[in-house]
């Protein structure tokens, strides 16, 4: 490419007589290329849809146990058991272990075993003195399986379709796959709590989804999760990780998951979805919790993760050092060139979050993406630094 020599002059002279302007605007445009990558290459793969199970060959399918950890959990076991108890699907249960409810779960669970021969309910002993009780309760439901693909989920889910589990075990058409990495959105409904909070589910979404799919695994979620009972027998169940209160889902997967033995089934039907927390309160606070085990992640996971945040700081604080700079010299080249690379930024941030929230049918980002786009590192950089603070006091289960 030849570039006209009275162009290159210009070039050339404004380096000279500004060279504070221009290192800014390199720095910007290197944090906007980072970005542009980020999201072509790891949220434009989350987004992408996984064909469905129906679509594959059919071969025998295989059993399944779905396992739920209860506690307190008698209106949500009310509203969203028989959804997993009537899954299309030819060879499953489902096993609720109480995990030392104080309501009328299991009560719930008695009426509902009745009901269906697929249901079976165990308990955690009364008065087990775990940090986590919510591992000794999964570890009590995988040992009680009769069958070797385990399939996770909340007592607050409700799978999308009765083809939940059909496709979940779609994600181990290969006989090396040893954990399937699901999605589980949340409700939505009005208000600006409950858009910031689906924005953010999905944001980590296509994050953990994306990153799996480029061969860099490294954490999952329990409202949506599979994996061999075998292999989590094999890697020794939640050894090692026993002395955090979480890390039953992120933590075991970011331990044990590899490129290689590692799947994403991110469609439609086979989504489960959860409500909302409802106030800033009880949002803060899950937050906290899912946080406060992320310190616990391998180096190269929290390098590459930390990435992201860190380039789209730098991207809007330089965006405000190239208009500052532009002010103050009175020349507004700069800060043109600055907003035209942020606004290139957005415009592709938009096309590929709103194409993903096409393809799952959920709602659509507007131009509040820039409010949750600042909004929500803020929030996650605050838990980090208050976290060792606050971590004597809290109380959390999970």
């Amino acid at each position: 490419m030849i570039i006209p020599e009275d162009i290159l002059n210009f070039v050339v002279s404004y380096l000279q007589t500004n060279p504070l302007g221009c290192g800014l605007l390199g720095i910007m445009l290197v944090v906007v290329i980072h970005q542009l990558y980020f999201y072509l290459r790891y949220i434009r793969k989350g987004a992408k849809v996984s064909p469905s199970a129906s679509r594959e060959n059919t071969q025998p399918l295989p059993g399944v146990s779905v396992i739920v950890c209860a506690r307190n959990e008698e209106t949500n076991l009310q509203d969203y058991l028989h959804t997993l108890l009537n899954q299309d699907y030819p060879t499953f249960e489902v096993i609720v272990v109480d995990d030392g409810s104080e309501d009328n779960t299991h009560t719930i669970l008695e009426q509902y075993s009745q009901q269906s021969h697929r249901l079976y309910h165990t308990f955690v002993p009364y008065g087990a003195r775990v940090i986590s009780s919510k591992k000794l309760a999964l570890t009590i439901g995988i040992k009680a399986a009769h069958y070797n693909y385990i399939l996770l989920t909340d007592a607050d889910c409700r799978p999308e379709s009765r083809n939940w589990i059909r496709e979940m075990v779609n994600g181990f058409h290969k006989e090396e796959t040893e954990i399937v990495l699901g999605f589980g959105p949340y409700f939505e409904k009005k208000g600006v709590l409950n858009k910031l909070i689906c924005y953010d589910t999905l944001f980590s979404g296509l994050q953990y989804m994306g990153m799996a799919k480029s061969g860099h695994p490294y954490m999952g979620v329990g409202r949506n999760l599979a994996y061999r009972k075998d292999t989590f027998f094999a890697n020794k169940g939640f050894q090692g990780l026993l002395c955090e209160r979480a890390g039953d889902d992120d933590l075991f997967v970011n331990k044990i998951a590899t490129k290689n033995n590692t799947s994403v089934i991110c469609n439609p039907d086979a989504l489960t979805w959860s409500p909302p927390k409802r106030t800033w309160h009880e949002w803060l606070h899950q937050k906290r919790r899912h946080l406060g085990v992320s310190p616990h992640y391998s180096l190269k996971s929290k390098m590459r993760i930390a990435a992201e945040p860190f380039s789209r700081g730098l991207v809007y604080l330089f965006l405000i050092f190239c208009i500052a700079h532009s002010c103050s010299i009175g020349q507004w080249l700069i800060a043109a060139i600055a907003v035209g690379l942020w606004l290139i930024r957005l415009l592709i941030q938009l096309i590929i979050i709103n194409l993903a929230t096409k393809r799952l049918h959920m709602r659509g980002v507007g131009i509040d993406i820039i409010f949750y786009d600042i909004a929500l590192p803020l929030i996650n950089l605050f838990i980090l630094a208050t976290q060792p603070l606050l971590r004597q006091k809290q109380q959390i289960y999970w």
